[in-house]
């Protein structure tokens, strides 16, 4: 199909994807296959060995590139297994520039396994651009961050940031995870790299694990393709099957995690025991006016403190009844979690005080359970806490 004259909605369900030739089956096949015949030596059918390619992922890859604008996807094992091919492109001796406030598994792979391989890391404040342009040198060769960021919220001006990348001769890749290509589409504001990690609200259902990469640079495309191949961080066939289930109701998922998480973050910012929300929906966010001209909406993830201690937090997350006290994101339940103890605790503490990321922040994945149940239990969750 042509992708350009139809919308995200119709994209989502078509894009990459035609019934089956032989059958006429409507959803993609899941060719459970390690090797395909070839028809002569070397001369295959355009699959030869499912590292290399596979039909079933051909169809992800091809999808989630329509999704995000872009020319040319690769889908991987995992979010952790795109951003390790983001870092093959690098050579010993490069810098690379990255958020403060970023997902602990990033920074873990930043600088407890890359570090060891001579790459450099220097972690600043992405929505201060002077901080982003101080932070630049001669070596850095990548700019990566977060927008909206993991847990803060904070909102990076892509374009800007983006500029300031090219213009030292650098490149900018974006985890556009938290967004998802329905609410922002970085490519579009210059972006050279957009990562997902797949798990979150592209499966949506919390069962399945998965990365991808878009980009639209076909050199680009094709060093990233060798890595995919080389290294072998690749899907198999039933994952990426599932992927493609999730992806054909983004759409309508995110508009209704949108629409409890905005109802939520209003409530919570007018609770009284509740210090601060951090939701770019919010007119009061430092981020908001950014997130309007950059995002379609604000998304589904919002984070708070309590007006208490670290303690009562903890009893906040292991209170709740309809949350799910859980690491990850982006199904259709709502989980909660507390990301010093859990998802950030592979970032030092004195690095996540110094980024704003406290003992007691609580962050939440709304889901699309009816919004006064969501409200009601976390109400219940505070109170016993603060009791």
């Amino acid at each position: 199909m042509d992708d350009r004259q139809y919308a995200i909605e119709t994209r989502a369900i078509h894009a990459g994807q035609v019934p089956d030739a032989e059958t006429g089956a409507l959803m993609t096949p899941i060719h459970a296959n390690s090797t395909y015949e070839q028809d002569g030596p070397g001369d295959h059918r355009g699959y030869e060995y499912s590292r290399t390619g596979n039909p079933t992922r051909t169809d992800l890859e091809e999808n989630l590139a329509s999704l995000e604008g872009g020319a040319y996807g690769r889908a991987f094992s995992s979010g952790m297994g795109a951003i390790n091919t983001v870092l093959n492109l690098l050579s010993a001796g490069d810098h690379v520039v990255s958020g403060n406030d970023i997902y602990g598994g990033t920074h873990r792979i930043f600088t407890q396994v890359y570090e060891a391989y001579d790459l450099e890391f220097s972690f600043v404040d992405m929505t201060d651009l002077d901080a982003i342009e101080g932070a630049m040198r001669e070596e850095t060769k990548l700019l990566w961050l977060e927008t909206p960021t993991n847990p803060l919220m904070s909102v990076v001006d892509i374009e800007a940031a983006t500029e300031v990348a090219h213009a030292n001769d650098a490149l900018c890749a974006i985890d556009n995870t938290f967004a998802t290509p329905y609410l922002q589409r970085p490519l579009e504001f210059g972006a050279d790299i957009v990562c997902h990690s797949l798990t979150k609200y592209l499966g949506g259902h919390s069962d399945v694990i998965g990365g991808a990469l878009v980009v639209d640079d076909a050199d680009l495309d094709d060093r990233i393709g060798f890595y995919q191949n080389a290294v072998g961080a690749t899907p198999g066939p039933f994952d990426c099957f599932l992927v493609l289930r999730g992806t054909k109701t983004l759409p309508v998922r995110m508009d209704r995690h949108c629409e409890n998480a905005r109802a939520l973050a209003g409530w919570l910012s007018e609770h009284p025991d509740v210090e601060r929300v951090y939701y770019p929906g919010l007119a009061n966010h430092p981020g908001h006016e950014i997130a309007a001209r950059q995002m379609d909406d604000f998304g589904g993830m919002l984070s708070f403190e309590l007006d208490g201690s670290l303690e009562q937090a903890s009893a906040v997350v292991e209170g709740t009844e309809v949350f799910t006290l859980a690491e990850s994101l982006g199904g259709v339940e709502s989980l909660i979690e507390q990301p010093a103890p859990m998802t950030h605790a592979a970032i030092p503490r004195e690095e996540r005080l110094a980024a704003g990321l406290s003992d007691s922040l609580i962050r939440v994945s709304v889901g699309i359970e009816d919004e006064t149940d969501l409200r009601d239990d976390l109400a219940r969750a505070i109170d016993a806490a603060l009791a």
